[in-house]
């Protein structure tokens, strides 16, 4: 009994219906914070990601950098009680992020064109975009 109740917050998080019609994750403020945080850090590295590219010369360094910041090694630090609150297409589609950032940071190292960069990363904020649109972080 346990163990499907637990599994059963696993995949459904702690959530409700949002005012909005969006699924609302229940947190509690500093959760809340962190998670709100991560998404600052993902946005400043897809920013950074942006200009290192839209150099004349791109820096691929800068730009791998960036991508790598936010890599499945930013994924590990992530509190395990926040994890069971968070329902999981949630979980799944930020942990496709991390893992996808790490790959473009090796692609640009492997010399992909910035057209082919800009792809991979259009395909990332496209995964934000539906991930928003469906969630919504409540308290704090």
């Amino acid at each position: 009994m346990t163990l499907a109740i637990g599994g059963w917050f696993f995949v459904k998080g702690w959530t409700t219906e949002g005012s909005d019609g969006r699924t609302e994750i229940l947190l509690a403020p500093e959760e809340r914070d962190l998670i709100l945080e991560e998404m600052r850090q993902l946005l400043k590295a897809v920013d950074g990601i942006v200009r290192g590219l839209g150099e004349p010369t791109p820096d691929r360094k800068a730009v791998e950098t960036a991508a790598r910041s936010v890599g499945m090694n930013m994924a590990a630090d992530v509190e395990p009680t926040v994890m069971m609150k968070l329902p999981l297409p949630f979980k799944q589609l930020g942990m496709s992020i991390h893992r996808d950032m790490d790959a473009l940071a090796d692609a640009v190292m492997q010399g992909e064109t910035s057209q082919q960069i800009l792809q991979r990363l259009s395909s990332m904020t496209a995964r934000c975009t539906v991930c928003h649109d469906m969630y919504r972080l409540g308290g704090g």
